[in-house]
């Protein structure tokens, strides 16, 4: 019977490798057609994969915890003796794409656009490989739950070794930021892999055929001393990109050593977005002491609510609710910088993203067209994406196109922050955790007083390129003074 190799599927989006989370199935397991094996993380989402044939697993390939690049082998099938070679190849090569729009599997809609190859391994030591024949396209055949091109497409990626003028170049996220850090326009950047994949060297060496003779380590006179951030994009592109490092000797006192974690996954995607947003966008970071105390008052009547009931009630709903308020006064606070096109996007809807500390790292979720809930439908909203990014498995589409984000540090108990912005938004938010505070109040008759009042610290940080600096404090003084008085939030909404 013959056995097929199943390589890592291409996740698209220009990712090209993923790690090997958790595999479902082990040596000597059955699977059916379309049955998931494993789970892998990108860095946009977790996905898991299906198996696109029935058979026996004979060896996992790849371990648990490894990172590969797509086309790697990860595990072998012994298939029925009365499948077709080809037509299992075909399973893989050609297998049409689920629609993320109709699919309510978060694991099919992030599997959206994955594409696969497999090669036949000999069943005996001098058995020759069966592979399939590459050519530059490749017909699409049958069906296969997860994977495929799409809809749009109708055939394979062709390889090739660099991309047509004004077409954009095939590379991992981190070789982008890397790329972008040097300065180097990756989209003229030569490819020296065969598949046409940009790799960290090409843009080291694409960086050092761009710096004048007299910057060059080789000149014959010193150039001025660089600066801390010119030293350190200089270390970056001579150091290897995996540089092996000797672990700590132990220490005097315990004999402990340091732990040496991976950086990947969500944190891999994180460092990389905030390095590009922070040396990218000038960021402005404003902030508004704000009298909480109606808003907490009226967070407690809506939880008395019959409607409400159902749903979680808390003061980042109000603030989220306040933040799409203010955005309509205030609509460049949702608009974007698009470098490229030398144009300001003015986007016609708000998609809130809505930060959330989980175990594989820092997520942000967003809710699409935010702006047309209403307060109980932008709660159920609300508690629904907390919870998929925190215990389940949230799908690219939950995860990219955010406009604007909000972000809780209250619940660690912090009053301030500067936050970075997400990359492809303009501005984001951060509350402070709400306390008893001494506050001079003023009655209705004009006199003052000191009273214990609930005071929370908010911390805005925005786009300086986009949002000038009267535009921002106007956002952010609407938000204050609704949470002030939610009775504004009507009057404004």
């Amino acid at each position: 019977m013959p056995v097929l190799q199943f390589p890592l599927p291409d996740p698209g989006e220009g990712l090209v490798e993923a790690e090997i989370v958790t595999w479902h199935v082990a040596a000597g397991d059955t699977v059916e057609v379309n049955q998931p094996v494993l789970e892998i993380e990108t860095a946009k989402s977790l996905v898991e994969l299906p198996i696109p044939w029935e058979g026996k697993v004979v060896e996992i390939l790849v371990p648990e915890g490894e990172t590969v690049e797509v086309g790697t082998p990860i595990v072998t099938i012994e298939v029925g003796g009365d499948v077709d070679v080809a037509e299992a190849e075909a399973a893989v090569d050609g297998a049409a794409e689920v629609d993320a729009s109709t699919s309510e599997s978060p694991a099919e809609e992030a599997a959206d656009d994955m594409q696969a190859s497999a090669e036949v391994a000999p069943p005996a030591d001098d058995a020759p490989a069966a592979t399939a024949a590459e050519g530059d396209e490749e017909p699409q055949q049958k069906t296969l739950v997860g994977y495929g091109p799409t809809a749009s497409s109708t055939s394979r990626r062709a390889r090739r070794n660099r991309p047509d003028a004004g077409e954009r170049a095939l590379a991992a996220p981190a070789t982008r930021g890397f790329a972008k850090a040097q300065g180097v326009d990756i989209d003229e950047v030569k490819a020296s892999r065969d598949d046409g994949v940009v790799s960290r060297d090409d843009v080291s060496a694409a960086a050092g055929a761009s710096t004048p003779r007299h910057m060059r380590p080789d000149a014959p006179t010193a150039p001025a001393a660089p600066s801390a951030v010119d030293a350190a994009a200089a270390a970056r592109s001579t150091a290897p990109e995996r540089p092996v490092v000797p672990a700590a000797a132990p220490a005097a006192s315990g004999g402990l050593t340091d732990e040496r974690l991976p950086i990947k996954g969500v944190r891999k995607v994180t460092a990389q977005a905030m390095v590009s947003s922070a040396f990218t966008a000038p960021h402005v970071s404003e902030f508004y002491t704000v009298d909480m105390t109606r808003t907490m008052e009226f967070v407690k009547e809506l939880q008395r609510d019959r409607e409400f009931r159902d749903v979680k009630v808390t003061p980042n709903l109000i603030v989220a609710r306040a933040c799409l308020i203010a955005m309509k006064r205030e609509p460049m606070m949702n608009a974007l910088w698009d470098e490229a096109n030398a144009e300001i996007v003015m986007r016609s809807e708000v998609n809130l993203g809505i930060a959330a500390a989980t175990d594989r790292g820092l997520l942000v979720p967003n809710i699409k067209g935010a702006g047309r809930f209403g307060l109980l439908d932008l709660a159920r909203e609300m508690a629904k994406l907390i919870d998929i990014a925190r215990h389940g498995k949230p799908s690219p589409a939950i995860l990219n196109g955010g406009t604007f984000t909000i972000s809780n540090i209250g619940v660690f108990g912090v009053d301030a922050g500067t936050p970075i912005i997400k990359p492809g938004e303009s501005g984001i938010l951060a509350i402070g955790t709400v306390r008893p505070m001494p506050w001079v109040v003023t009655n209705d008759a004009g006199e003052q007083d000191i009273a214990i009042r609930q005071v929370a610290q908010l911390s805005l940080s925005f786009d300086h390129r986009l949002i000038d600096g009267d535009v921002g404090s106007r956002f952010l003084s609407t938000v204050g003074q609704i949470l002030e008085n939610p009775a504004k939030g009507i009057a404004w909404a």
